[in-house]
């Protein structure tokens, strides 16, 4: 039985949608992106574009993002949440920016276009994993192009945002900024009865308004208690992997978890995107 509270799990496939992914609802987006890029652009307007983007041909791979939005000014942004970690991450990142860039090439006269193409940005919420290597307390990423040996950006129109929820560990007290303000929510609202002082604003109000369990149709209360158990339904098969994996080994574990999954019916795809494995790997099993 799924605990309901008075407002809805932000990071749910239904939640994140709701909140960020609506027309009527894009000014939240916006002054959260705004947020992200930390003064380095001003975002006024956004059009949601479609999230599915074919491949050219019917063998090569197509890209499927969970918001993909065009700017005022032309750039693209890929808005992506992650649960959990997938074999070759950072790969996935590259091809799915290069996908849009190479898009905007004309069919013909690529001289007189001159590979002026549009600015094009990843921003992923990562909740229950890290990056390598990554510092403990260091919880915001900012890539971009640069120079190895100066430090200087070489260039600024391709950019990589990853933020790492699991480390963002801040109490009230601790918040500084409306970023800040943003992550906490994102990680926390499940949780929360009310409106807090702090976030007493016109667009914070918005969103909670918006959140409230109470406020949904009863068709939508269905959907979001259906993503919100896919969601600890994931959760508990990544907390088995790992139990198993201790016994087991890492690879052995997560492989017996997702033959599992496999027996009882889930996707293929989304086994594939809960454990790291691939799809070879799982239809070998």
């Amino acid at each position: 039985m799924i605990k309901k509270t008075k407002y809805i799990d932000l990071m749910t496939d239904f939640g994140f949608k709701r909140i960020f992914g609506t027309d009527p609802n894009k000014d939240l987006l916006i002054a959260f992106l705004n947020e992200v890029f930390r003064g380095r652009k001003h975002i006024v307007d956004l059009v949601y574009n479609k999230n599915e983007h074919p491949g050219d041909t019917i063998y090569e791979g197509g890209a499927i993002f969970d918001l993909l939005c065009t700017g005022n000014d032309g750039e693209h942004f890929i808005i992506e949440v992650q649960r959990g970690r997938q074999e070759n991450f950072k790969q996935r990142a590259l091809f799915y920016t290069s996908r849009l860039i190479s898009e905007q090439a004309p069919k013909g006269n690529r001289s007189q276009w001159a590979y002026n193409f549009s600015e094009v940005y990843l921003i992923a919420l990562l909740e229950d994993f890290t990056l390598e290597d990554s510092p403990a307390n260091d919880y915001l990423h900012d890539i971009c192009l640069c120079n190895r040996d100066t430090g200087k950006i070489f260039y600024e129109n391709l950019g990589y945002t990853y933020i790492e929820l699991r480390k963002f560990v801040k109490t009230e007290a601790e918040l500084t900024s409306e970023l800040d303000n943003w992550l906490s929510l994102l990680k926390n609202m499940s949780s929360m009865d009310k409106i807090p002082l702090y976030l007493r604003k016109p667009i914070f109000e918005k969103l909670f308004n918006i959140a409230a369990y109470s406020s949904l149709t009863k068709e939508e209360k269905a959907m979001y208690d259906s993503s919100l158990k896919s969601k600890w339904d994931n959760k508990n098969v990544l907390d088995y992997a790992k139990q198993e994996s201790k016994a087991e080994g890492i690879l052995e574990g997560i492989k017996q978890t997702a033959k599992k999954m496999k027996q009882n019916g889930i996707e293929i795809k989304l086994i594939a995107n809960i454990t790291g494995l691939s799809l070879s790997e799982i239809e070998q099993l």
